[in-house]
Order: structure tokens, then C-alpha cells, then sequence
């Protein structure tokens, strides 16, 4: 549960029209918890017919490359 305030985890979101499709990066939902990231990038991201979808937590995102 979040407390008063706290808005919770971003989570980025990938999808893909096509399975020879990469996924791309379509946006980002901030949600308390998994299961709600999950809700909220399905209605807010569905102007598209996705066949796959994935979310991520923006804080288990690691750079491979830092220039």
C-alpha cells in the first residue's frame, strides 16, 4: 500500500503489433504495485491492437552502454 502522497513505481511499457515485430517502448504508468501497472498500461495504452505487452520496473533497468 502506498502512503499518502507516494504515487508509486514507474513502470515502462513495451508492446508489439506483430511477433516478428520488435517491442517498443510505447510509455511509462506509475501504479503502487504489479498487478495495477498491469491494469493501467492495458486501458491506457490500447489506441492499438497489441499482440504483446510487457511491463518493466523502471528501477531494474540497467545501462549496458554509457557513453
Amino acid at each position: 500500500m502506498t502512503a499518502p502522497g507516494d504515487r508509486g513505481d514507474v513502470w515502462e511499457v513495451f508492446a508489439r503489433k506483430a511477433y516478428e515485430d520488435p517491442l517498443h517502448h510505447v510509455g511509462t504508468v506509475t501504479e503502487a504495485d504489479e498487478d495495477l501497472a498491469l491494469v493501467a498500461a492495458r486501458s491506457i495504452y490500447d489506441e492499438q491492437v497489441w499482440i504483446h505487452m510487457i511491463i518493466v520496473p523502471r528501477a531494474a533497468i540497467r545501462e549496458a552502454i554509457q557513453a
